[in-house]
């Protein structure tokens, strides 16, 4: 129950690439009872570490959601934006969202040109976001911006958690909101243990626009071994194969062995054999993943400085980037226990 609260309260929240402050100052204090030191670095991130002896880990978890940003504001008041990360535009279109304007938060709807007025042909095609706008009820630019909003506003979608049937829930930004809340959990199960290494649990920026905040922080810290905690998609629902994603929600962790078919991430063999015979020693439930698209954290990790052996432990999440993202609780839990009980092995492998 504490894990789901932290979900929930983490993914409620707000912070796009570029602005997560906001899960920055969540993470830090329920991250700081289980760490010797927490400091932000000049990129952003939050670098929290438990001191002990023996190897040094990375676990990353990055702390921003998807979401849009204000490009201009027009005479009659309505703000166009650009997408900041990877939107799938029809999951955009006619949404609830939230202008983090400087007079403080703002209710805005997504619109475009009604069907009733389009050509036929306009209306065999999908809507693009170049073509949307936000209407927060701005009587023109001069209102919209006595509001508080100007270029470059972030905006966020507006969408709260919910619990669905079977131990499922669903919200916005799970993608990786998830993450944080298990690299959490992981760290406070750790605290009330004798752990051989120093472990850094590090909330990363601006992953889902390039890897950023992952790069510049273990350049910073050159870790000896590192494990990504993100998300990752499923292939048991409707409009996906098994032979592109045989991960299934409700059947534990997943360790990545290669993701983006390798342009991302070719994990290394010894990480992985030591999260596998961590799950197995410990009965927890895990699956492993080889990927033909997306990546995490990890691939920039890896490629930092001489190369540091890397990994990911992802929680199987449907309909990744949109609004309504789902997973199972006690994936969750097993990708936090997972980390947490490698954590306390690592001094067998490295």
């Amino acid at each position: 129950m504490e894990l789901e609260k932290l979900l929930e309260k983490l993914s409620n929240a707000h912070g796009i690439s570029g602005y997560e402050n906001n899960i920055k100052d969540i993470m830090e204090e329920e991250i700081k009872p289980y760490v010797d030191e927490a400091r932000t670095d000049k990129m952003g991130n939050l670098i929290t570490t438990k001191k002990g002896e023996g190897p040094a880990i990375m676990l990353a978890a990055h702390m921003d959601e998807i979401g849009l940003m204000v490009q201009y504001i027009d005479d009659n008041g309505f703000l166009r934006f650009v997408k900041i990360g990877g939107w799938f535009d029809q999951t955009l279109h006619s949404q609830r969202v939230v202008v983090h304007g400087s007079n403080g938060p703002i209710t805005g709807v997504i619109g475009s040109k009604p069907p009733h007025v389009m050509k036929e042909e306009d209306r065999k095609r999908p809507v693009k976001a170049e073509d949307m706008f936000i209407d927060i009820g701005a009587k023109d630019k001069e209102d919209a911006i006595n509001m508080g909003v100007d270029v470059g506003t972030a905006i966020s979608l507006d969408r709260d958690y919910a619990p669905l049937a079977n131990g499922l829930v669903t919200c916005k930004a799970f993608d990786n909101r998830a993450g944080v809340a298990m690299l959490i959990d992981a760290m406070k199960q750790l605290s009330e243990n004798h752990v051989k290494a120093t472990v850094h649990a590090v909330g990363t920026v601006q992953e889902e626009v390039g890897l950023k905040g992952a790069r510049t922080s273990a350049f910073g810290l050159n870790p000896d071994v590192a494990i990504a905690v993100d998300v990752t998609f499923p292939g048991d629902h409707p409009g996906i194969d098994k032979k592109d994603s045989a991960l299934e929600m409700g059947k534990g962790a997943v360790i990545t062995v290669v993701d983006a078919s390798g342009r991302g991430l070719i994990a290394d063999r010894n990480v992985v054999k030591w999260l596998k015979e961590t799950a197995e020693e410990n009965d927890i439930p895990y699956q492993l993943n080889v990927g033909g698209g997306g990546t995490t954290d990890a691939t920039a990790i890896h490629l930092t400085r001489e190369g540091i052996p890397s990994s990911t432990i992802s929680v199987p999440t449907r309909y990744i980037h949109s609004p309504v993202e789902v997973l199972s609780l006690e994936d969750l839990q097993a990708c936090a226990d997972l980390i947490a009980k490698a954590v306390l092995n690592i001094d067998k492998y490295f």
